[in-house]
């Protein structure tokens, strides 16, 4: 299969800490790690670990954060003919602060992501692939969210129209609310986390939250609610799928929700009904906090058959 991704690469800056510090206190990490990052890579790199041909849309500036940026993108044969070079913006990096019991403070620089020339979308990259997935962070300003609606708007009027896979990110959410409702509701499938769904709907509960999306026009959707797995919703049957124990601790969540979507798409794409498309995600993306990093932890075909037998 042919996907066509258009989200961030970022350098990831990883701190390991015993609790997240109070305003102006200094603390000393128990682990700190540089990791490629961003949703955009993570998605890529997984789909093609998983077998596909891929192509990632995103920007990086012209300084020595870009190579390690692409680094994982490039090693896992994603095609970089739509990663543009910004001369004047930095390469995006992240800074991540995360304690053992789950909580992370994260600093996010959209730099360089945030400049993708929409110029420059080629019309046949959209319309020859099988699938296109859209990181929202891609739809939250600049010539980037230009750049995307132009692609998504594409996907829909080809000949053949393209699937449209959106995932939300609470980083989206928070910096452009319920109006993000607007460019995500008519993707063919919509990912996103418990808090994503109820910031982008201004809910408290997820069934008030999912019928908010149901009378707005959604398809699909598929909610991830971490330790309990996820919800499948259509406008005709709603589902919880359990998680998936892999084996290994937990280490790190950093890219777990992309690794799940992208996962998801794979499933689709490949044939699986939602339920099963939804079950194969939940064990990637508990296979991908297994590793620190939102890359390190390769997931493959026979990676998720294994997870899927315990």
């Amino acid at each position: 299969m042919k996907f066509f991704v258009i989200g961030d690469v970022t350098v990831d800056h990883l701190y390991h800490l015993d609790r997240l510090p109070a305003p102006g206190e200094e603390v000393v990490p128990g682990r700190a790690t540089m990791k490629p990052g961003g949703a955009g890579g993570t998605i890529s790199v997984t789909l093609a670990r998983l077998g596909h041909t891929v192509t990632l849309a995103a920007r990086v500036g012209n300084d020595p954060f870009a190579e390690y940026a692409l680094a994982s993108v490039r090693e896992s044969g994603v095609s970089l003919a739509a990663i543009q070079v910004d001369p004047e913006h930095l390469t995006s990096t992240i800074t991540v602060m995360q304690t053992p019991d789950g909580q992370r403070a994260m600093i996010s620089d959209g730099a360089a992501n945030r400049q993708l020339d929409p110029a420059k979308l080629k019309k046949k990259d959209i319309e020859g692939a099988d699938a296109v997935i859209v990181s929202a962070y891609s739809l939250t300003e600049g010539p980037q969210r230009d750049y995307t609606l132009k692609a998504i708007e594409t996907a829909q009027k080809a000949k053949k129209p393209v699937p449209v896979f959106i995932d939300l990110g609470t980083g989206a959410v928070n910096k452009v609310g319920t109006d993000l409702i607007e460019n995500v509701i008519g993707a063919d499938y919509l990912t996103l986390n418990q808090h994503e769904l109820l910031a982008l709907t201004d809910t408290t509960s997820i069934s008030a939250a999912l019928a908010q999306l149901g009378d707005a026009g959604a398809r699909r959707v598929v909610v991830k609610v971490g330790r309990m797995g996820s919800i499948v919703w259509t406008p005709t049957e709603t589902e919880l799928v359990d998680p998936i124990k892999p084996e290994g601790r937990v280490v790190d969540s950093t890219g777990a929700g992309d690794t799940f979507t992208a996962a998801f798409a794979h499933a689709v794409l490949t044939g699986q009904p939602l339920p099963q498309a939804a079950r194969i995600a939940n064990a990637a993306g508990a296979l991908a906090a297994t590793r620190v990093g939102a890359q390190a932890r390769p997931i493959t075909p026979a990676d998720l058959e294994a997870a899927l037998a315990r």
